[in-house]
Parts: C-alpha cells; sequence; structure tokens
C-alpha cells in the first residue's frame, strides 16, 4: 500500500544561520502513514510538534530531506489539506454557516464557483453543522456561541471543502473535560464516515489513544520521532474504553517514555 503521508529523512532548521550552525528544530523524521490513516503525535512543550505541522502542510519548506504527500512532492502550501487549532478564531463579524463557508470563498477550485454554486455550498455547511451537533446555531455569531461549540464550528470549516487530510493542533486543549470527550466522538465519526487521513498533535495521552491509529511520541527539541505504538484497540470506540485496564496501560507506557525523554532527553524506539 502507498504511504499517504510520505516524510524521508527531514531536517528544518528556521533559517540560515541556524543551519550554518546545525541548529535544528527537527531531525531525522522518517514517516509513512497510509491513507485514511488517523494518527496523533504527542511530546513535550516545545518538542517540534508544530514545526511538523507546518512541514506538513506545505507552510515551511525542509532543509534537507523529502516530503511527499498523496504522491506528490511538497512545494508550497496545501489545498487538499484542512485545519483546526486551539483557539477557533472564528470572524467575529460573520455568522457560523458564513465562517465555515470562508474556504470554499478563498480556495481553488471552489473560489471561481462560489456565486453560482453559493446555495449549494450553503446547503453543504448546514448539513455539516448539523451532524457536529450546532443545528439551529447556523445563523448565531461566534459571540453568541460556547468555547466548544465554536470549535466545531472550526472543525467544520476545515471539513467544508472536503480535504484528503485534516491536521488539528492542540484543538480541545482549552476545553473543560467533558466538552472535550463530547469533541473526540464527533472526530471519531467524521473521520469513520469519510475516512480522510488525519494528524492530530496533543499533549492530551488519553484523547490520543482514544482517537489514533497510531502514536509517535517526540523527543526534546531537535524534535524526532522515538516512539511508535499502534493502537489497537478496536473500532469503534466508545467512551467507555477509557475506564478500561487495557487503554489505561497504553497511557501509562506513553507517559513513561515521555517521563524519560524529559529526564534524559531521549527514549528507545518501539516497534
Amino acid at each position: 500500500m502507498n504511504s499517504f503521508v510520505d516524510f524521508r529523512d527531514v531536517w528544518l532548521a528556521y533559517n540560515e544561520e541556524l543551519l550554518a550552525q546545525n541548529h535544528f528544530a527537527v531531525e531525522a523524521i522518517d514517516l509513512q502513514v497510509h491513507q485514511g490513516e488517523f494518527i496523533a503525535i504527542v511530546g513535550p512543550s516545545g518538542c517540534g510538534k508544530s514545526t511538523f505541522m507546518k512541514l506538513a502542510t506545505g507552510l515551511r519548506m525542509p532543509s534537507t530531506g523529502r516530503i511527499l504527500i498523496d504522491g506528490q512532492p511538497v512545494t508550497g502550501p496545501l489545498k487538499i489539506s484542512g485545519m483546526a487549532f486551539q483557539a477557533p478564531s472564528l470572524l467575529p463579524w460573520r455568522t457560523t454557516v458564513d465562517n465555515v463557508l470562508l474556504p470554499l470563498e478563498i480556495v481553488e477550485p471552489h473560489r471561481s464557483q462560489f456565486k453560482q454554486r453559493r446555495d449549494e455550498y450553503q446547503q453543504r455547511a448546514r448539513q455539516l453543522l448539523q451532524k457536529v451537533g450546532l443545528g439551529g446555531y447556523e445563523d448565531k455569531f461566534p459571540w453568541q456561541l460556547s468555547g466548544g461549540m465554536q470549535q466545531r464550528a472550526s472543525i467544520c470549516r476545515a471539513l467544508i471543502h472536503e480535504p484528503k487530510m485534516l491536521l488539528l493542533d492542540e484543538p480541545f486543549g482549552a476545553l473543560d473535560a467533558f466538552t472535550r470527550e463530547e469533541l473526540w466522538c464527533i472526530l471519531r465519526d467524521l473521520w469513520t464516515e469519510r475516512k480522510f487521513n488525519v494528524i492530530l498533535v496533543t499533549h492530551d495521552l488519553r484523547e490520543s489513544v482514544f482517537l489514533a491509529d497510531t502514536v509517535y511520541v517526540m523527543s526534546k527539541s531537535p524534535g524526532r520521532f522515538v516512539v511508535r505504538r499502534q493502537i489497537d484497540l478496536p473500532r469503534p470506540r466508545e467512551l467507555e474504553v477509557t475506564y478500561t485496564k487495557e487503554f489505561t496501560d497504553i497511557v501509562l507506557e506513553l507517559r513513561g517514555h515521555i517521563g524519560a525523554i524529559r529526564r534524559t532527553g531521549d527514549a528507545a524506539v518501539a516497534p
């Protein structure tokens, strides 16, 4: 099976001066992700998780090495990806549905068809909002929504142009535990239905084990992947699984790896 995401010995220094000093933000990244796979990346603060995301979306080019996404070399920002961040960053003067429609107004080929297909796109946005539990809130403004509702809208905005890959950078980090678990289930259901690739960066080990097929642990800066942990819990996963010994054992194992990185700056690579 061909890899959908393929990093081949990727190193990144943020500028020429740092490169000359061999000072890298991430180093020696080799990563192959299958079509439709859900991966999570965890690690200590400042380890390069967000830098990795910039490389995966084509916002930064590697200093050395090669990145292929969907079989194509990455040479600039990708149109086939959607992104959501910890802050929902919805535009306050636009309604929820108009915030969700934003990528279709900006990204080709949708941009040039937007005026004539507006009704169809509106319908698509409203259906997506209903699917994540925001039916009835489509015409409200961001300030009328809770943090959890804003984050649901942000995920809809990231998915409205039907991307092949969804990149999530700490998307639920600012939410309370109950809202966070609700959003895990919404993301699980959207991914199960559409099978787009997901790269999730998170500090929450329970989140990574509940959602992902594979969890990668990054070392301290310069970041590189030092542990790859396949999550063999059967799908579909219900929240009840998070209270089982099997689940907790995986979380504790990952926590042990991160603890070792904090103490020594490295950890053994798991198969």
